[in-house]
């Protein structure tokens, strides 16, 4: 039997409560608001299944002469789909593989549509290594949550969010992040452990911050060797 998986929002409420990284009245969590929380997580995936139906319609009814915009365009939906499902409460893993599958199709009639372009496929297999990569990413709780459209991850939630993630999980989630950003990340975040654990209590804080700064740091010397 699988395990129940929250919503997005209910997931960072749960993320939250009683957890010391948190400033005290953030970790103070009702069964009120997780039910409130868990409520507004069910209605949005009643809203994803009526309009994915609809998208599954339209992509297996694509004739095979669709113009090229039409496929451009249910291939970003179907992408956004994906994203969406990962933040939805429950097994979506049926949802994410039909995705996937349907994908696969319309990558294959645009790959058969390009010939014996050695540009335009090779360009097609980095969007297709680029999708992958995306897709394992928003299967992290985490990522689901701060990639939402209406993420409930504020803004000055996501240091002690990274740093509540177990070690595996939080140098998953990094690539979520670019250069700049993990460099603020890493610099927020030990600023942040000192001033609420001075005494260094939270050893496994402490030691995600020593991952996230060697991350940055290794983002720093990879953008250098292809920088130069």
């Amino acid at each position: 039997m699988t395990d129940y998986r929250p919503g997005v929002r209910e997931a960072h409420l749960l993320r939250k409560k009683d957890n010391p990284l948190f400033p005290p009245a953030a970790r103070e969590i009702s069964n009120e608001a997780l039910a409130a929380a868990r409520l507004q997580d069910g209605q949005e995936m009643d809203r994803f299944m009526q309009s994915f139906q609809e998208l599954v319609q339209r992509a297996v009814s694509l004739p095979p002469n669709a113009p090229s915009e039409t496929i451009l365009e249910i291939k970003e939906q179907l992408d956004r789909s994906y994203q969406m499902a990962c933040a939805l409460p429950g097994d979506q893993s049926q949802i994410t593989e039909a995705i996937s599958k349907l994908l696969m199709v319309i990558m294959n009639a645009v790959r058969a549509g390009i010939g014996d372009d050695a540009y335009a496929a090779r360009q097609l297999e980095e969007e297709v290594l680029a999708r992958e990569a995306h897709f394992a990413l928003q299967q992290l709780p985490l990522v689901a949550a701060l990639t939402h459209e209406d993420s409930p991850v504020a803004e000055d939630e996501l240091v002690p969010s990274l740093l509540s993630e177990d070690e595996t999980r939080l140098e998953q989630t990094l690539a979520l992040f670019d250069h700049e950003q993990l460099e603020v990340i890493s610099r927020d975040a030990q600023a942040w452990l000192q001033r609420i654990d001075a005494d260094r209590s939270l050893g496994d804080a402490w030691r995600r911050l020593v991952l996230i700064q060697s991350y940055y740091q290794q983002r720093v010397r990879s953008d250098a060797d292809i920088d130069g």
